[in-house]
């Protein structure tokens, strides 16, 4: 007992103290009005009404609150913009007072001391590796260039289910979509196609990093709490940096001793950037080892969690949806037919299926608060007052369900909804944010946008997919699990039946 009261009486003080900072905080302001905040409690702030689905409590809160909300997160001043209007404000109006990135522990740990481009603080580094990311890695051509690569990995996956559908096996189209995209990245960035022992420990610990990064870690808005590590999360990550360090040091150095072998052969991500290495170093910045270890994290983690994400969302949706299933087929049909497969040429002229892809974003945002921005100067918008180093979250879970902006069917997965609208996914719409806007918004959507409608053309054209045991369209689960991104909670399960000509040679 004596123990007990101790305890209790150190943590009362301890939330007395950090109250008065957070009062001689709010003085500093010198009474300028900070946005709209529900009630927070010392020390934790409002950390604890996150709860497991965060953008669905902040949601609720900002009904209440309004479009822009002031919360605290630990001691970490933060801003929850929740309306199109507000976004713009934020992501074009102000974009570059709000273009840097928070220091998070996971970023400073995986990516080198935040060499990668997604955390990569605003300012000379972070534009020279957009620049290079953006040109060098992710361009038309370079994209264009890997095109053999994904149709040899998609014929992989259909083949599987061609299998499966003779059989009348169930099929964890979660799982399957997982490794697709896990072996289509590796090829990407690594180039091999292999299962070396490097590449399974590199992308089993690759899965471990996501986990981690998708945690809430309490070090990050209670900074003196970091160092006791009371969740685990800080010896996860160092454990993980070790060995995927050592493997991404294998992997370089096997580019290197075989580079005059590779020399006229399609170079992968790293070729690529190791061939910037030698020739860009004397001019707008010199690269390292660890940058290329931090981009390729970056680009492994981007690629491999996001696009199954929002492949699983499509599919899932279109199952719970057979009328919307029925004219995604029927277009297929009209375009490609039923005597071969879906070819990326073809995927410009699927009109609807993009109509279905953009539908299933709105609803199922892959970042439902995209990666936090931080303010870099104290700034007011809107009569309110955001402090310097405020984390600013945009939540396009709660734009993308709004009926004041989408109607009242914005529960209903409809399509149409954006039939005859200039929608798209550019982020020059605010209602409509996937990738984000302004200056840190995804380079990789082009990308992304080529292997989401490939996959999930490919699938639904070769397939009817049917859920297991009798169940309902109705009945399918969509629980929500968040992470680093916003995933189904449960994999999806289907028995696939082949549609196309018997005769195809795959």
């Amino acid at each position: 007992m004596e123990l007990f009261s101790f305890v209790m009486i150190m943590f009362t003080l301890l939330a007395c103290l950090f109250s008065f900072y957070y009062l001689l905080l709010l003085k500093s302001n010198n009474g300028r009005v900070l946005p709209p905040s529900p009630f927070g409690l010392p020390l934790l702030g409002h950390l604890h009404m996150l709860s497991k689905l965060p953008h669905q409590n902040l949601a609720r809160l900002a009904k209440k609150y309004g479009p822009i909300m002031s919360i605290r997160l630990g001691l970490v001043p933060a801003v929850v913009v929740t309306s199109p209007e507000a976004a713009e404000l934020f992501l074009k109006t102000h974009d570059v007072v709000f273009a840097s990135r928070p220091k998070i522990q996971v970023a400073d740990v995986l990516a080198y001391g935040q060499k990668n481009l997604a955390f990569a603080q605003y300012g000379p580094y972070w534009r020279n590796i957009r620049k290079l990311c953006t040109i060098e890695l992710l361009s038309s051509s370079k994209i264009e260039s890997f095109k053999p690569l994904r149709r040899d990995e998609l014929f992989e996956l259909v083949k599987f289910m061609i299998n499966a559908s003779e059989s009348r096996s169930v099929v964890d189209v979660t799982a399957k979509i997982q490794s697709f995209n896990e072996n289509m990245t590796y090829r990407m960035i690594c180039g091999s196609k292999d299962e070396s022992i490097e590449r399974n420990i590199t992308m089993s610990n690759l899965r471990e990093g996501i986990k981690v990064a998708g945690a809430l870690n309490v070090g990050d808005f209670i900074p003196w709490l970091a160092k006791f590590d009371i969740q685990g999360l800080s010896g996860r990550m160092k454990a993980c940096n070790i060995v995927i360090d050592g493997c991404l040091e294998t992997i370089i150095d096997k580019h290197v001793r075989d580079a005059k072998q590779r020399e006229g052969q399609h170079m992968d991500f790293i070729d690529a950037m190791l061939s910037l290495m030698e020739s860009n170093n004397t001019r707008e910045m010199h690269l390292a080892r660890d940058h290329i270890k931090a981009i390729v994290l970056d680009m492994f983690l981007a690629a491999m969690d996001t696009n199954s994400t929002a492949i699983g969302w499509v599919i899932a949706e279109l199952v719970k949806n057979p009328r919307v299933m029925k004219l995604v087929q029927e277009e297929l049909e009209n375009v490609v037919g039923l005597e071969r497969m879906v070819e990326e040429t073809d995927i410009i002229k699927l009109s609807y299926l993009k109509m279905v892809i953009m539908e299933s974003m709105r609803i199922h945002p892959v970042g439902p608060l995209l990666l936090p921005h931080e303010s870099t100067e104290d700034i007011t918008i809107n009569g309110y007052f955001i402090p310097k180093k405020s984390r600013v979250l945009i939540n396009t879970w709660a734009i993308g369900r709004d009926p004041n902006v989408w109607s009242s069917n914005v529960q209903e997965f409809y399509p149409e909804r954006f039939i005859s609208t200039s929608i798209d996914v550019q982020g020059r719409y605010f209602q409509f944010l996937p990738f984000g806007s302004g200056r840190r918004m995804c380079p990789g959507m082009q990308l992304a946008m080529t292997v989401v409608q490939l996959v999930v053309a490919q699938l639904v054209h070769c397939f009817h997919l049917e859920l297991p045991n009798g169940m309902s369209p109705d009945d399918l689960d969509m629980t929500e699990k968040y992470s680093l991104t916003l995933a189904r909670a449960n994999h999806l399960m289907v028995i696939p039946t082949y549609r196309l000509a018997k005769n195809l040679n795959l």
